[in-house]
C-alpha cells in the first residue's frame, strides 16, 4: 500500500494561495528569447556574419542534433531534482550569456573558422534553447501540480512572447542588429530572478509533482520507461503528428504567397494572419484547460490530431486563399490543445517521478528525430509533386497515426492529471492499493 502524504498544513486548498504569478513571467521570459532567436537568428547571421546557406543550416543543424544528447540527460536530472532548482537556474543564468556572445565572442570565434563559430555556436544555444525547453516546461507543469493552479494559464505567458517578439524584434534588428540579442539577455535575466525569488514551491504538497523521498529514482526504473508500450505510442503519436506540424509549417510561406501577384504582397498577408493566429493561441488558453479537464488530455490529444488532419489535407484539397486562411487560424486551436493536454497526459498516463524524462524522450527526442526525417522527405517532394500533393501525402500519415494511437494510447488517472480533484476532498491523505 503506497501512502501519498497530501497534507496542506491542515489548510483546505481553496483558501491557499497559489502562488501563481511568477511563472507566466517565466513562461515570457523564456519564450521571448526563444522568439526572437528562431525568427532573426538566420537574419543576423546572413547580414552581419555574412553566413551562406550551408554555414547559417549547420548552426540549425548542431542545435537539433546536440538536443538529442542534452534532452535525455536533462529529462533525468529533473526527475532527480524534481523542483529543486539547480538546473532551471543553470539554464536561466546561461541564456544571460546571448548578448555577450553574439557581440564579443562570436566574432573572435569566426576569426577561426566559420564552420566552427557556427558549431559553438550551435552547441550553445541547444543548451539553453532545444535542450533547455523541456527542463523549463516539465518544471511549470510540476509546479502547477504543487501549488494548484494550471499549467495552461502559466503558459499563456508564452504565447504572448511570441506575440511581443514579433512586434519588437524587427524594429529592434533595424535599429542595431545585435540589440535583439541584448533584449534576449535582458528577459534572461528577467527569468533568473523569477526562478531564484518569484516562482514559489509549495513544499509541503511535493508529492503531488512525483517528489518520493523514501523512493529515490535508479538507473533501472529510469530505463522501465523504455519497456512501457504507452511510452512508445505517445513516441509515435509525436513524430506523426506534431513532427509533421512544424514540417508542414517551414514552406508554408512559400505555399502562401503564390495566391498573390506580388511576393510584398503576401508577405505582409502573412505577417497579419500569423498575428492573427498567435492572439487566438493567446485567448484559447485561458478557457483551454478547462476544456481539457472536462474531456480528458487522451481525447484532447486525439482532437489535436484530427484538427491538423484537416488543416493540412485541407490546404491540399482547397487551394483558396480564403479557406487557407481559416485553415491557417485553427493552429491557434491547435497549439493550446497539444501544449495543455501533454503536459495532463503524461502527469496523468505515467510515473510522476519519472515525468521529465518521458516529456524529453517522447515529445522532444523523438519529434527531433522526425522532423530530421521528414524535412527532407518533404523538401523532395515539394520539388517533385508539389505543395498540394506534398500536403496530402503528409495530411494522410498525420490522420493514420492520429487514428492508430486514438485506439492505443492508455487512458490517464484524471486525478493524478489534475482534471479532477479527489473524491474525498475532506482527507488529508490519498491511500492507494
Amino acid at each position: 500500500m503506497l501512502i501519498l502524504d497530501k497534507t496542506q498544513n491542515n489548510a483546505p486548498q481553496k483558501h491557499r494561495s497559489k502562488d501563481f504569478w511568477g511563472f507566466p513571467v517565466t513562461h515570457f521570459s523564456y519564450f521571448f528569447t526563444w522568439a526572437i532567436v528562431f525568427g532573426y537568428l538566420t537574419l543576423w547571421l546572413e547580414q552581419q556574419a555574412h553566413f551562406n546557406g550551408v554555414e547559417a543550416g549547420m548552426v540549425f543543424s548542431m542545435m537539433s542534433g546536440i538536443s538529442l544528447i542534452f534532452q535525455p540527460i536533462f529529462g533525468i536530472i529533473s526527475d532527480r531534482l524534481v523542483m529543486k532548482k539547480n538546473l532551471v537556474i543553470t539554464i536561466a543564468a546561461a541564456m544571460i550569456l546571448i548578448g555577450p556572445y553574439f557581440q564579443w565572442l562570436f566574432k573572435p570565434l569566426l576569426g577561426v573558422n566559420s564552420m566552427f563559430a557556427a558549431i559553438i555556436t550551435g552547441i550553445y544555444l541547444s543548451f539553453v534553447l532545444n535542450g533547455g525547453v523541456s527542463v523549463i516546461e516539465q518544471y511549470v507543469q510540476r509546479a502547477s501540480l504543487t501549488n494548484g493552479f494550471e499549467y495552461g494559464h502559466s503558459r499563456m505567458g508564452g504565447s504572448l512572447a511570441g506575440a511581443v517578439a514579433a512586434l519588437v524584434g524587427g524594429r529592434l534588428f533595424l535599429w542595431s542588429p545585435n540589440s535583439i540579442f541584448w533584449a534576449c539577455t535582458v528577459a534572461a535575466i528577467i527569468l533568473t530572478c523569477c526562478f531564484v525569488f518569484s516562482d514559489k514551491i509549495h513544499w509541503d504538497n511535493v508529492a503531488a509533482a512525483g517528489e518520493d523521498t523514501s523512493n529515490k529514482l535508479d538507473v533501472k526504473q529510469i530505463g522501465s520507461i523504455f519497456k512501457l508500450r504507452n511510452f512508445w505510442i505517445l513516441s509515435l503519436f509525436y513524430m506523426g503528428t506534431s513532427a509533421i506540424y512544424d514540417v508542414f509549417d517551414q514552406q508554408f510561406i512559400i505555399f502562401f504567397k503564390s495566391f498573390f501577384h506580388a511576393a510584398a504582397q503576401g508577405t505582409i498577408a502573412y505577417s497579419y494572419m500569423t498575428s492573427a493566429q498567435t492572439a487566438l493561441e493567446f485567448l484559447l488558453m485561458i478557457p483551454m484547460p478547462w476544456i481539457i479537464n472536462k474531456i480528458g488530455s487522451r481525447n484532447g490529444l486525439i482532437c489535436y490530431g484530427v484538427i491538423l488532419t484537416i488543416r493540412i489535407v485541407g490546404s491540399a484539397l482547397v487551394p483558396s486563399l480564403p479557406f487557407i486562411i481559416i485553415l491557417r487560424l485553427l493552429a491557434g486551436l491547435e497549439m493550446p490543445l497539444l501544449l495543455v493536454s501533454i503536459m495532463k497526459y503524461i502527469a496523468g498516463a505515467f510515473d510522476l517521478r519519472l515525468y521529465a524524462t518521458v516529456y524529453a524522450l517522447s515529445s522532444n527526442f523523438a519529434k527531433q528525430i522526425s522532423v530530421f526525417f521528414f524535412s527532407s522527405f518533404a523538401g523532395k517532394l515539394y520539388d517533385q509533386i508539389g505543395f498540394q500533393h506534398t500536403y496530402l501525402i503528409l495530411g494522410i500519415i498525420v490522420g493514420i497515426v492520429t487514428l492508430i494511437c486514438a485506439f492505443t494510447l492508455t487512458k490517464e488517472d484524471p486525478v493524478q492529471a489534475g482534471e479532477v480533484k479527489e473524491a474525498n476532498t475532506t482527507n488529508d491523505q490519498l491511500t492507494t492499493d
